[in-house]
């Protein structure tokens, strides 16, 4: 990976567990929906692909501009989430960029578990977190259907929606009086049977 050099003895065996993780056909699949998004929210200008490759992707993205055209094409025009994105020129720069990507997808719906940290990508440290945020970012733009998603809806998985029940005033109070029978209960029960206290045991 670009801008760090070998890795010797453990974090070597680390690294290589790490890149294992790394799938090219889902690479394959976030840059077509990524070219796709950036395409379709760009009034038809076309998005360069990378080659092949996970370095290419990393390089691809790495400067944090195409990030935060993704994370804005999620949202109206008018709104976008990343107002202002920096000029990558410098490797400051670029590492705000990724950072002001990964605030917005929080903000979007992505679990906090499922975001990589900014060396994942500028260093390429973890490329396979970084397929696990843009493919959590998906599923929470085709689960939204809001309008702002393009591509084939097939590429993610649409997250379940939660179940919600209300209950009235009149509900939640009974509740509240309720025993439940696993914390026991005295229905039906009697002192048949039952001897005093220091009696012995009677057996017939």
């Amino acid at each position: 990976m670009s801008n760090r050099g070998p890795s010797y003895g453990l974090s070597r065996e680390v690294q290589q567990k790490i890149e294992q993780k790394y799938d090219t056909e889902l690479e394959t699949r976030l840059v077509d929906w990524i070219a796709n998004q950036l395409t379709a929210a760009g009034a038809g200008q076309e998005v360069e692909k990378p080659s092949p490759g996970k370095q290419n992707f990393q390089e691809w993205l790495m400067d944090g501009t195409v990030l935060c055209r993704l994370i804005n094409s999620l949202y109206p025009p008018e709104t976008p989430p990343v107002r202002r994105i920096p000029k990558p020129k410098a490797a400051f720069a670029q590492m705000e960029a990724i950072s002001l990507f990964l605030t917005a997808a929080e903000v979007y719906g992505v679990n906090k578990v499922d975001i990589f940290q900014t060396v994942d990508l500028w260093e390429g440290k973890d490329m396979a977190a970084v397929q696990r945020t843009l493919m959590a970012l998906g599923s929470e733009a085709v689960t939204k259907d809001d309008g702002y998603y393009h591509g084939n809806r097939e590429w993610f998985r649409r997250k379940a929606k939660g179940n919600r029940r209300s209950f009235t005033e009149e509900q939640l109070r009974q509740g509240r009086s309720y025993i439940g029978q696993q914390m026991g209960g005295h229905r039906g029960a009697t002192q048949s049977g039952m001897t005093g206290y220091g009696t012995p045991r009677q057996i017939l």
